[in-house]
């Protein structure tokens, strides 16, 4: 049986928001986090069904010292059983907070560490087939231990939190071994590390406009009534 042949794209090769009428959506699982969504949802001649996870959307920061070193910590991750290295991240989940903000607030929170030179490096989506999780990663400089440590959360996962300082190219090396898989440590390692061969010409100001999350939040794909987590 033949099918029919692959079609070429002869567009610009960058993202775009799609229309398609979402005739209903069924919340069908209720988390502490986020939730689990059925969208109807008409795509050309077809009515089809989609299952995703309705997530908050979050933030990460890739924290960069004088000796060009990143900073990852070691934190518990339970859907996979692991301790993973990852840079200092959290949920987009206080109303009206500028996403910077809450990224400069979870570096002190989980790093304990303040920076004075911010920008933007890359975004993301974690997992798009199942998740609406959109991830804008920043880019901090400067950066000093703030006075006081960390600020105490009272989340369980963040109790014990140690970190490392790890060159940018070992970083890398350990990204492309397998030895590092959480995936925004991923994106922001091999993104830092891009950033400094372009001499960080690809850096973009810190308060750019995120369209993406916009349409998220506009189409009720962002789930925007999480509570405070132990």
């Amino acid at each position: 049986m033949s099918g029919q042949p692959q079609a070429e794209w002869s567009g610009p090769v960058r993202d775009e928001i799609a229309d398609f009428p979402v005739e209903s959506t069924v919340t069908r699982f209720k988390g502490h986090v986020w939730d689990v969504q059925t969208d109807t949802v008409t795509i050309g001649d077809y009515n089809v069904e989609r299952d995703y996870v309705a997530h908050t959307g979050a933030v990460a920061v890739i924290a960069l010292d004088d000796q060009e070193r990143v900073y990852l910590l070691r934190q518990y991750r339970h859907p996979v059983g692991m301790y993973l290295f990852e840079p200092p991240a959290g949920l987009l989940d206080i109303d009206g907070e500028p996403a910077w903000q809450t990224a400069a607030r979870e570096l002190a929170e989980e790093a304990g560490l303040e920076a004075q030179a911010w920008s933007v490096l890359v975004d993301f989506f974690n997992s798009p087939g199942g998740s609406s999780e959109a991830i804008r990663v920043y880019l901090a400089r400067d950066v000093t231990p703030r006075s006081g440590g960390r600020i105490a959360t009272g989340e369980a996962e963040e109790i014990d939190l140690p970190g490392s300082w790890v060159p940018i190219d070992d970083a890398v090396a350990l990204v492309l071994r397998g030895e590092i898989g959480n995936p925004t440590a991923v994106v922001g390692v091999l993104a830092v590390a891009e950033a400094r061969r372009m001499n960080w010409t690809t850096l973009r100001p810190v308060d750019t406009h995120w369209p993406v999350r916009d349409h998220l939040m506009e189409t009720g794909r962002v789930r925007t009534d999480v509570a405070p987590r132990h």
